[in-house]
C-alpha cells in the first residue's frame, strides 16, 4: 500500500488549500487504492459511506435501468470526490462508480469525513459547493432532456466536455476521447445519432478528430449555439 503524504492530497480539490501539516493528519485517516481500467469501485444500492477523493486517474458514475441499458451521469477526474452523498445521509449509494483508467483513490471513513466538516469550516463550505455545482448540473441535464431535441444535447454535452479542457479560450482538446456510445447514454439517444451529429460539426469546421482525442475548434462558437436553443426553448416553452 503507497504511503500517504500532505503531498498526496494536495491535489485534492477539497483539501489543496490545507497547510501541509493539516494535510499530513487527514492523510494519516485515509486509506490508499489502485484500480485498474474497467474495475469497478462502489455499485449502485451498496451500504458503504466511505468518501473517495481521486489523487490520479478518471472515474464514471452510472446506473442501469431495469432493462439493462447504462446511462452514465458523469466524469469525474483528478481532485475531485465521490461517494460524499451517502457519508452524509448514510443512505445506500447512488450510482455505480467504474474506473475509466488506471486510477490512484484514497478513501475516508464517513466518521472521519464528518468530523473533518465540523472542525474545518472553511472545507465545510467547498464540500457544499461541491454539493451546489452537482445539483445545478443535474438540474441542467433535467432541463435539457425535458425539451431539447438530439442533436442540440449532443451539442450540449460536448461542449461539458470542452469546457473542462478549454486552455485558451476558443479550443480545447478532449482526451481521452469519449466513444459515440458513451455520448450516447449521456444524453439518451443511440450511437448512429451522435456519429452523424459529430460528422455534420466535422464538416463545418467545429471538430476535429485526432488520435485518442476531439478538438473543439471554437468553444465559444459552440457555447452560443447551445445558449440560443436553450434560450428559445425557455423563453418559447
Amino acid at each position: 500500500m503507497a504511503e500517504l503524504t500532505a503531498e498526496t492530497l494536495a491535489g485534492v480539490r477539497l483539501f489543496r488549500h490545507l497547510p501541509a501539516e493539516e494535510r499530513k493528519a487527514l492523510a494519516g485517516r485515509c486509506q490508499a487504492h489502485r484500480y485498474a481500467a474497467k474495475q469497478q469501485i462502489v455499485c449502485h444500492a451498496e451500504e458503504s459511506t466511505d468518501v473517495y477523493f481521486i489523487v490520479s486517474g478518471q472515474v464514471r458514475a452510472t446506473i442501469y435501468s431495469v432493462g439493462g441499458r447504462e446511462v452514465a451521469f458523469r466524469d469525474l477526474g483528478s481532485g475531485e470526490m465521490f461517494g460524499d452523498l451517502s457519508a452524509i445521509d448514510g443512505k445506500p449509494r447512488s450510482a455505480n462508480i467504474v474506473a475509466l483508467a488506471d486510477s490512484f483513490i484514497v478513501s475516508m471513513t464517513a466518521e472521519a469525513f464528518r468530523e473533518v466538516l465540523q472542525t474545518h469550516p472553511a472545507l465545510a463550505m467547498a464540500a457544499l459547493q461541491e454539493l451546489v455545482d452537482l445539483v445545478r448540473g443535474l438540474c441542467e441535464r433535467v432541463i435539457e432532456m425535458s425539451t431539447l431535441g438530439v442533436k442540440n444535447r449532443i451539442h450540449a454535452e460536448l461542449l461539458r466536455l470542452a469546457q473542462r479542457e478549454m486552455k485558451d479560450g476558443k479550443t480545447a482538446v478532449i482526451s481521452p476521447a469519449p466513444t459515440h456510445a458513451d455520448i450516447a447514454s449521456r444524453v439518451s439517444t443511440h450511437r448512429e445519432a451522435v456519429t452523424r451529429e459529430l460528422n455534420h460539426l466535422a464538416h463545418i469546421g467545429l471538430l476535429e478528430r485526432r488520435t485518442g482525442a476531439l478538438c473543439v475548434t471554437d468553444v465559444p462558437t459552440l457555447a452560443r449555439m447551445v445558449e440560443e436553443v436553450r434560450h428559445q426553448h425557455i423563453v418559447g416553452g
